[in-house]
C-alpha cells in the first residue's frame, strides 16, 4: 500500500494547472460532443463502438496478444479518420445547431390565432384520416424546399389548408411549409430521414422527420392511416398529440423561452 501510495503521490507532483486545465477542456469537448448527438442513431453506434474496443483492449492485455495490441495501437490514425466519415450527418447537425446564433421568433399578434388554426385543423384532419404536413420555418431558411413546391403565400386558415391536404387533391402529398405568419408553398418535397420508425408512420412521417434533422424547422404530421397527430424538433419525434399538448408543443418549439416569459407577465 505503501509503494501504491508513493506512486501516486509522485504522479500527483508532476500534475500543474496546465494538466488540469487540459484534462478539462478534453472532457467538456468530449461531454458537449454527446450533448450534441444524444437522441440521434451515432450514440447507438459509439456504444457500441465503444463496447467492442474495451474488450478488444481487455482480451490484448490480459492473454498479452501481442499482434493484436500493436494493430489497435496502429489503428488509432485511421479510426480519427473514420470517425467524420461514418458520421457526417450527425457532424453537420451539430455544426449547424452551433452556428444558429437566435432563433427567429414566431411571437406577433395573430400568433395565438395561428396556432389555434393549425391544432384545430389538425384535429379535423385526423378525425377525417386526412393527410397531411405542415412545417414551420424558424432560422434556417427552407427556400430551397420552397421552391419545390408550388407558391402560395397566403394567411392560413382551415378552409385553406382543409382544402390542400383534401384526399387526391394536386397538393395534398407534398408539404405545407410555413414563414412566420403566411403560408408561402403547398406541394413541397422534403428529404426522408433514414431513422427507423414504427409501422404505423410512413413516407409523410420520416419526410416530417427528415427536416428537422438537417435544419431546425418543426414539423407537424397528421397520419392518413392512423389519424395520430405528431410533431418533429431537432430530429425527435412527439407523436399521439391531442389538440391541448399539439398547441402547447407548438407554442414552446416555435416561441420557446420568449413565450414562457411572456406566459408568466400575462398571469
Amino acid at each position: 500500500m505503501g509503494d501504491v501510495g508513493n506512486e501516486i503521490q509522485d504522479i500527483l507532483d508532476r500534475v500543474d494547472s496546465i494538466d488540469v486545465l487540459d484534462v478539462l477542456l478534453i472532457a467538456l469537448i468530449i461531454y458537449g460532443a454527446f450533448l450534441l448527438l444524444r437522441g440521434t442513431p451515432a450514440i447507438a453506434l459509439l456504444r457500441g463502438g465503444g463496447v467492442i474496443l474495451v474488450v478488444i483492449v481487455l482480451l490484448a492485455r490480459s492473454f498479452n496478444l501481442e499482434v493484436l495490441d500493436s494493430l489497435i495501437r496502429n489503428s488509432l490514425t485511421g479510426l480519427i479518420i473514420a470517425v467524420p466519415i461514418i458520421f457526417q450527418p450527425e457532424i453537420r447537425r451539430a455544426l449547424e445547431r452551433i452556428g444558429r446564433t437566435g432563433l427567429r421568433g414566431w411571437a406577433h399578434a395573430g400568433f395565438s390565432d395561428l396556432l389555434d388554426t393549425i391544432a384545430s385543423t389538425a384535429m379535423d384532419l385526423a378525425v377525417q384520416r386526412h393527410g397531411a404536413l405542415i412545417v414551420f420555418e424558424r432560422e434556417t431558411g427552407l427556400q430551397a424546399y420552397v421552391e419545390s413546391g408550388i407558391g402560395i403565400d397566403a394567411e392560413p386558415s382551415r378552409e385553406l389548408l382543409g382544402g390542400i391536404f383534401f384526399p387526391n387533391s394536386p397538393l395534398h402529398d407534398g408539404a405545407v411549409i410555413m414563414r412566420e405568419n403566411r403560408l408561402v408553398a403547398a406541394g413541397c418535397t422534403l428529404p426522408l430521414s433514414e431513422t427507423r420508425l414504427s409501422g404505423e408512420m410512413g413516407l409523410r412521417h420520416r419526410a416530417g422527420l427528415g427536416v428537422t434533422e438537417g435544419t431546425d424547422a418543426v414539423s407537424l404530421m397528421v397520419s392518413e392511416e392512423t389519424g395520430m397527430v405528431a410533431v418533429a424538433a431537432d430530429g425527435r419525434l412527439y407523436s399521439r398529440l391531442d389538440e391541448t399538448r399539439l398547441r402547447g408543443l407548438l407554442e414552446r418549439l416555435l416561441n420557446g423561452a420568449s413565450s414562457n416569459r411572456e406566459a408568466a407577465e400575462r398571469s
